[in-house]
């Protein structure tokens, strides 16, 4: 008898996960020093062949330009590397002598990885390398319009594995890619960890899935260039953004908000620079083509070229037109415009001063994308410190292209695929994702105070002493009238409690 294919998936996963747990365990054994040299084999191979892999994709996908991917494909391997190369991960991370206090990693287990259409090469080779430094195991359920270039990537990757005499199946790849095999690998008791990069309904099912999960939702940034700003350099930056690979990092920017008094000067400067005005008719002609019925982006504008999305319109645009720019002055679900846009097309809104400006951020944020990632334009600190305060994301950029500043490229954030949105923006961290949100931290504390001492009952504060002589802190570091003001503080609590 032939099982369907759905009953086939699930079977599939049972044993890739199966098989992970056990790769898992002998990682387990491995030192640091054997790890960091695993995960180093694993980046040179990836980016040795960051070029196949990124024609691959673009192929395959339709998304994106592959010489862009190419960077995408070595941020994921070598500069993913890079910068955890010196991060302990393995046994004790840290420690405390003085204070008593010790911190040991501890690994998850196995990591089912989530991997996207639009960056799918680059991101199964960032989860496996943070996932393996971690000393996890990984199970990748690959978007199956990017089956093909994932599964390629995997097999690369486990080639180095194996090159460098690491654990067989430490990284796997689900073969038939179906709802059942996905929901199996999410709900299945072995998996120590979710890390979902991708639409809001598949972070949504990894985070009811009953396991522990990092998602992330869409992003949908402004990009506010204030009075201050240097024009030109503003729009150069908002515009490599927004072009690199079309527009498919979730942090690149969506909309331009700028001030009235500036507004002939950015305007002009976009148009100088290869931006297009749509006309009234232009936008709700284009309008069309950015949502589905179901209120949700239309895939086929993913990762397009402005020629090409203008055809797919039928609209007419001059001759070098980079980005698709129209003007706006509303905020909501049923406005396209103010909505995430992964392909080269922006808002564009102008307010009266950065007050203003400041609200309509906020407004585009609440729309979609709340806690995820802004950027500012400015040469005033007093402005960017107000807009650090207020705005309601996880990464406020500063005169930088948001596409490449959000994953570390063109900053000093940690080097990330996968961007938290924090508890606003319904995920569990706020971190540009690395090892560190993959492991667990035991820790081990020494005894450095007697209840005798907390009740202030002690007959010599300064006789007392921690309980492990590497710790250096003692009781007479609080005076008697100190410990008994923290006893009848604690008694009332217990007081009140009861």
């Amino acid at each position: 008898m032939t099982l369907d294919r759905d009953l086939q998936s699930i079977q599939e996963v049972r044993n890739l996960v199966r098989q992970a747990k056990e790769a898992q365990q002998k990682l387990a054994s491995y030192s640091q020093q054997q790890i960091d040299r695993l995960v180093e084999h694993i980046a040179n191979a990836c980016a040795a062949q960051a070029e196949p892999l990124a024609k691959m994709a673009v192929e395959e996908t339709g998304f994106g330009v592959w010489q862009d991917k190419v960077l995408k494909n070595l941020l994921g391997s070598t500069m993913t590397w890079e910068s955890c190369r010196n991060l302990k991960t393995v046994g004790i991370i840290r420690e405390d002598k003085e204070r008593g206090l010790m911190e040991i990693g501890v690994p998850m287990g196995v990591v089912a990885a989530l991997i996207p259409s639009t960056n799918p090469t680059s991101t199964t080779m960032y989860k496996a390398i943070i996932s393996i430094k971690a000393g996890n195991s990984v199970v990748v359920s690959p978007h199956p319009n990017a089956k093909k270039c994932i599964l390629e990537t995997v097999r690369i990757i486990t080639e180095a594995i194996q090159e460098a005499g690491g654990p067989e199946n430490l990284v796997q790849c689900i073969q038939l890619t179906t709802m059942d095999a996905t929901n199996a690998l999410l709900t299945h008791r072995d998996v120590g960890i979710i890390l979902a990069t991708g639409g809001e309904a598949m972070v949504r099912a990894a985070y009811s899935s009953g396991n522990p999960a990092i998602g992330v939702g869409p992003g949908n940034g402004p990009a506010y260039i204030e009075r201050s700003a240097d024009i030109p350099t503003a729009v150069r930056q908002i515009f490599d953004s927004k072009t690199f690979d079309n527009g498919t990092i979730c942090a690149s920017e969506q909309s331009i908000v700028t001030e009235r008094c500036i507004e002939e000067q950015v305007v002009a400067e976009v148009k100088r620079q290869g931006g297009y005005f749509l006309t009234p008719q232009q936008s709700e002609k284009l309008s069309g083509f950015i949502l589905r019925a179901n209120g949700t982006m239309n895939p086929k504008i993913v990762g397009k070229s402005a020629k090409v999305i203008a055809d797919m319109a039928g609209i007419d645009i001059p001759e070098g037109t980079r980005v698709l720019v129209s003007r706006q002055t509303e905020v909501s679900k049923q406005n396209p415009y103010s909505r995430e846009k992964l392909c080269p097309i922006l808002a564009f809104y102008v307010e009266e001063n950065w007050e203003a400006a400041c609200e309509r951020s906020m407004a585009i944020l609440f729309n979609e994308g709340v806690g995820h990632t802004m950027t500012i334009h400015s040469q005033n600190e007093e402005v960017i410190r107000q807009f650090a305060l207020q705005k309601p994301v996880s990464r406020l950029l500063v005169n930088t292209p948001a596409a490449l500043g959000g994953v570390g490229a063109t900053t000093n954030l940690q080097p990330a695929l996968t961007l938290g949105c924090g508890s606003v923006g319904g995920s569990a961290t706020s971190d540009n994702v690395g090892p560190m949100n993959l492991l667990n931290i035991r820790r081990v504390a020494y005894g450095c105070r007697e209840l005798a001492e907390l009740r202030g009952t002690a007959p010599a504060p300064q006789a007392a002493s921690c309980a492990t002589p590497s710790c250096g802190q003692t009781a007479g570091n609080f005076t008697r009238a100190e410990i008994e003001e923290i006893t009848r503080a604690v008694l009332r609590r217990l007081s009140a409690e009861q």
